[in-house]
């Protein structure tokens, strides 16, 4: 039996990048599969691709700031399909720049959707998931452990969302419910082409080059691996382990590599 099945999982930010990257592997894995996030005619073609390879799936249009938003998403997807077993709060975007270029309201934007709409996807499906017993994935950064140049927003964002991760896994774990932290390295999506009000820019150069970066279903199999086996914490590629590995125990040798990286435009 594959490993996702009969299962249900609600994931966030589903339209792109790695989100729709583990929907499509759930749905790999014999899961059924909802599509929440703001652009409707890519959940839409998502959703077909999933029914093609024979798995349900409900595409509903959703702003994860907005919590009414995501208790009618919530709602429907209990009268599609009566529970929820697996929630992905995905949704984010980076807001970019240096502190004095940025003001407080982007700060508070980039909290909105990256921390407020994580705890708005979590109250809305709380009570699904303590009914089956299932497991939260939330998607935090090793920018949650290492703060770079031009990101304190973003940052301070994942370095919320860690914390949450690491409280609520002791607040459900009486529940029966499992809480999976996800700390993405640099992974090939569009976030580094969206900019601090959220648009997408394609044609944007993305700073990061693509030896530092893994494809989104290389991201995407490595989450489902951790949210079966419900691992505490789990950073995604090779070069996201190392950093964390120098941060916590080589901090002043990581602080000379984001320096150097940070000089030479890479960062």
């Amino acid at each position: 039996m594959a490993k996702f099945s009969n299962t249900v999982a609600f994931i966030t930010g589903a339209s792109s990048g790695i989100g729709a990257a583990l929907a499509l592997e759930l749905a790999r894995q014999d899961g059924d599969v909802v599509l929440v996030a703001r652009r409707q005619e890519r959940l839409q073609e998502l959703a077909h691709e999933i029914e093609l390879m024979g798995r349900r799936s409900l595409a509903l249009p959703c702003d994860v700031s907005n919590d009414d938003d995501l208790r009618r998403a919530v709602e429907k997807t209990k009268g599609e399909f009566g529970r929820i077993d697996y929630v992905v709060a995905n949704a984010g975007f980076g807001v970019a720049g240096r502190f004095e270029k940025l003001t407080v309201e982007d700060f508070r934007r980039q909290f909105e959707t990256n921390v407020f709409g994580v705890l708005n996807t979590i109250y809305a499906t709380r009570e699904c998931l303590i009914a089956s017993r299932g497991c939260l994935g939330i998607i935090g950064s090793i920018n949650g452990y290492i703060a770079t140049p031009r990101l304190s927003a973003y940052s301070m964002s994942k370095f919320a969302v860690h914390g949450l991760a690491e409280s609520l896994w002791h607040e459900f774990r009486p529940h029966g419910v499992g809480v999976v932290l996800i700390a993405p390295g640099y992974v090939h999506t569009e976030i580094r082409q969206v900019d601090k009000w959220g648009v997408h820019h394609p044609e944007m150069r993305d700073r990061v080059p693509a030896w530092l970066q893994i494809s989104c279903e290389d991201a995407a199999r490595q989450i489902a691996q951790a949210l079966y086996k419900r691992q505490r914490i789990k950073v995604i590629s090779g070069h996201g382990r190392c950093f964390v590995f120098l941060q916590r125990h080589c901090p002043g040798l990581m602080s000379a590599i984001v320096s150097r990286l940070s000089a030479k435009g890479i960062i």
